[in-house]
This record gives structure tokens, C-alpha cells and sequence, in this order.
């Protein structure tokens, strides 16, 4: 099994570095910091801007695999470069990562431990009221974009703080700034900030997570091994949740894993709507500035959390399934 996961490694690094590659790549040729300088007054010399730019590494009279391999080597180093504006971007690279990690992990987690729950129980009580009832929601939630989703859960946040005449669900930021209220206090704090963020990532992942468990529950209900383990002495829910269960969630690994990946893009809206300063929100505002550095160090954030997701995925494939520990 070491020598699986071994080996898993090091294909999702090769993945790693050429997503990081082409995003780099990309950034450099869609955007354009020299832009920046223009309509000064009075106007920069042209020898002033190249200097400037030359010095931030994204002068686009440089050559580009020059740029980039001085940017690569100085990731290898744990540096990831200046912003646009010549700021550091380590300062604010592990803020930003904490705050996004915070609301995607969570989020993640919930998202799949509640999808698979609801998965299993709506395909034990196929064609029941509560099967077509998880069955509408998950529609529902799936065909919902996420920013819509977010909006919805802001929009009724104000409507139960209107109602109650105080502020019972937050809906912007991570925090109360200037809170002073100790250790519990602030904790306290934070996880009521990150409740409507994450449900605004859990619920689509929870809807789609749900769908496919469902479909991979029903595939082992009626198969020979659970009605072996019955006439063993199993009863029915014993046989479905040490068997089953078990069977059922094998193609679950890889889709879970890969889903979390997707979730990156769904935090960018979230965060933006409910004002958290993450990567998402990060992102979005590099594009928009033509930072080149920037875009590329989230492009290699978000690759590394595929990673991680992935490399988990293999590991509870591993664990699941032991043809995958004998083969390996």
C-alpha cells in the first residue's frame, strides 16, 4: 500500500506542477501590468516602468520561461514573489490561505459526511415520502448556482435579524473587528460568522454527493453478498451498514476527493458575497489589477488542495477496497 500511495504522489506533483506551469503561462500572456502606468500624469518614463516592472518579474520584455523560472525557483524557496503594487505576497499568502482553508475544509467535510448520509437513507426507503422529498431538495440545490445559493442565505439572514430585532446570523465578514472577548469569546465569535458561508459551500456538495451515493447504495441492496451475510445471521441493517455501506462508498472516493477541488471556485463567490478575505476574493481582485504573481501563487494554492483531496481519495479507496492493497 506504501508503494501505491507512493507512487499516487507523485503523479498528482507531476499534475501539480504542470497546472501551476500553465497557469503561469496564462497569466502572463492574458494579462498586462504595464497597463497600470498608463494615463499617469505627468507620465512615467519608459525606462522607469521596465525597471519597475523588471523588478516585481513581470516585465513583458522579459522573456517569459526567464520570469518564469525565476518565479518557480523562488516558490522552491518559499517565496512567492511582489505583487503588482511591490507589496510581499507571503505577508498576506497564509492570512488569506487560514481564512479560505477555515470555510473549504469545513464546508467539505459537512458537505460529503451529510451527502452520504442522506445517499444511504434515501436509497434504503427508495420511492418513500423522504426519498422524493431528499430527492426534490438535492435537484433543487444542484440546478442553484452557488452564488445564488449564498445570496439566498443572505437575503434571509437580514429577513431573521430583521425579525428579531438583533443580530442573530452574521452575514459578512469572519469576525467582529475590535472584539474583545477572550479566547472562548472570540471562537464563539468566528463560528457564527462561518455559518451561512459554510452552508452556502455545503449545500451543493451535499445535493451532488447525495445523488451518486443514492445510485451506488441501490446497486448493492439487492447483490448476493448482503443476502449471504444475512444468512449468516446479519440482520438487514446490519448486513447494508457492514457491508454495503462499505461497497457503496468504493466509487464514492475519487468523486468526493475531486469535488472538494471544485469547491475553490464556489468559495470565490462565497467569499466575495459575505465579505471573507480569502483566496477566492484574492483571486478575483489579482485578475482585475493584472497581477501576474498573485493569480499564478492561487493557481498553486488551489492545485495543492486538489492534491491533498486526491491523495485522500486514494487512501480511502485503499482502505475500502483491499484489492487495492493486494494489487498494490
Amino acid at each position: 500500500m506504501g508503494r501505491f500511495l507512493l507512487r499516487r504522489l507523485v503523479h498528482h506533483l507531476v499534475l501539480v506542477f504542470v497546472a501551476v506551469t500553465l497557469a503561469y503561462v496564462l497569466a502572463s500572456l492574458a494579462l498586462d501590468p504595464r497597463s497600470r502606468y498608463e494615463g499617469r500624469n505627468p507620465p512615467a518614463p519608459p525606462a522607469v516602468i521596465d525597471a519597475q516592472l523588471s523588478e516585481y518579474g513581470v516585465n513583458d520584455e522579459d522573456p517569459l520561461p526567464e520570469r518564469y523560472v525565476h518565479w518557480m525557483g523562488g516558490v522552491l524557496r518559499g517565496d512567492f514573489g511582489t505583487t503588482v503594487t511591490g507589496g510581499s505576497i507571503n505577508d498576506e499568502l497564509w492570512s488569506r490561505a487560514l481564512v479560505s482553508l477555515r470555510l473549504l475544509v469545513i464546508g467539505s467535510v459537512l458537505g460529503a459526511a451529510v451527502g452520504v448520509l442522506v445517499g444511504v437513507v434515501s436509497a434504503v426507503k427508495q420511492h418513500s415520502f423522504i426519498d422524493r422529498l431528499f430527492t426534490a431538495v438535492s435537484f433543487f440545490f444542484i440546478a442553484t448556482p452557488v452564488f445564488f445559493t449564498a445570496v439566498l442565505l443572505k437575503f434571509g439572514a437580514l429577513q431573521v435579524n430583521e425579525a428579531a430585532g438583533e443580530t442573530v446570523l452574521f452575514y459578512t465578514g469572519y469576525e467582529t473587528p475590535g472584539l474583545e472577548a477572550g479566547f472562548w469569546g472570540t471562537v464563539t465569535d468566528q463560528v457564527a460568522h462561518l455559518i451561512l458561508p459554510t452552508l452556502s459551500i455545503a449545500l451543493g456538495l451535499t445535493a451532488l454527493v447525495s445523488r451518486y451515493q443514492r445510485n451506488a447504495m441501490l446497486d448493492v441492496l439487492n447483490s448476493d453478498f448482503l443476502r449471504t451475510a444475512q444468512a449468516k445471521g446479519l440482520t438487514r441493517r446490519q448486513a447494508l451498514y457492514r457491508h454495503g455501506l462499505r461497497t457503496a462508498l468504493i466509487p464514492m472516493a475519487p468523486l468526493l476527493a475531486y469535488s472538494f477541488g471544485t469547491l475553490v471556485v464556489g468559495a470565490t463567490f462565497t467569499e466575495k458575497i459575505f465579505g471573507w478575505h480569502g483566496m477566492g476574493e484574492w483571486v478575483v481582485d489579482s485578475i482585475t489589477r493584472d497581477d501576474i504573481n498573485v493569480t499564478a501563487t492561487v493557481a498553486l494554492f488551489t492545485a495543492v488542495f486538489v492534491l491533498f483531496a486526491a491523495l485522500l481519495s486514494d487512501v480511502l479507496h485503499a482502505v475500502l477496497d483491499p484489492r487495492v492493497r493486494v494489487t498494490a
